[in-house]
């Protein structure tokens, strides 16, 4: 159960953070976020540790 949930918040990690990216970048108009570089910034930042949470889900506890 504990993976799914991790998978299920990495994916939200990834669509917020590729949501702000293109805010940030100007490409998705209508929002005061639109053309500031902060979120152009933290944008990848955020989807990149979906993508790490994603790793680390499906990677599985390590064995020694």
């Amino acid at each position: 159960m504990g993976k799914i949930v991790a998978i299920a918040f990495a994916a939200l990690l990834i669509a917020v953070g590729s949501v702000w990216t293109l805010q940030g970048l100007g490409y998705l108009k209508g929002s005061s976020m639109t053309g500031q570089t902060l979120w152009a910034t933290v944008g990848p930042i955020i989807a990149a540790f979906g993508v790490a949470l994603i790793y680390v889900a499906f990677r599985g506890p390590r064995k020694r």
